[in-house]
């Protein structure tokens, strides 16, 4: 039996199906998912609390799957570009996104124990927000 898998020094990403592979409602459902992922993103930007990163990699990987212009041009933003890269070289993220969604994080939990009244809620999120914290901060950083 052959094996396929790639040798183990290959640096080489998974080649992602062609989008002419897949059926045309298939296709045109991942491009309205990841359409909505950036969507999303673009909000989670300018809103305390909502994340950008998640949506941006998920738009991302249907992307690869759908849409090679969408893909492109993901990876060729000024902002998401450098994002994508980093986490396709090994899920690197920068300090500077550790930091941003640490303040963004902080000051959504004030506004959670500001206006919340039920304390399971508030217990519930921000337990949620400070995994997510520490995953972040064990994330490798890219080498400058």
């Amino acid at each position: 039996m052959t094996d396929l898998s790639p040798p183990p020094d290959s640096s080489a990403e998974q080649p992602a199906p062609e989008p002419a592979a897949l059926s045309a409602p298939l296709r045109y459902l991942l491009i309205a998912f990841a359409l909505i992922c950036v969507l999303l993103g673009l909000i989670g930007a300018v809103v305390p609390g909502m994340p950008t990163t998640v949506f941006i990699l998920m738009a991302a990987w249907a992307a690869v799957r759908s849409s090679p212009r969408l893909h492109r041009w993901l990876y060729a933003h000024r902002i998401f570009g450098p994002l994508l890269r980093n986490w396709d070289a090994g899920g690197k993220i920068t300090r500077r996104v550790k930091w941003t969604a640490t303040f963004s994080m902080v000051f959504s939990g004030a506004l959670i124990l500001y206006f919340s009244h039920k304390p399971w809620i508030t217990a519930v999120t921000l337990s949620i927000m400070g995994c997510v914290l520490i995953w972040l901060w064990l994330r490798p950083e890219p080498s400058l």
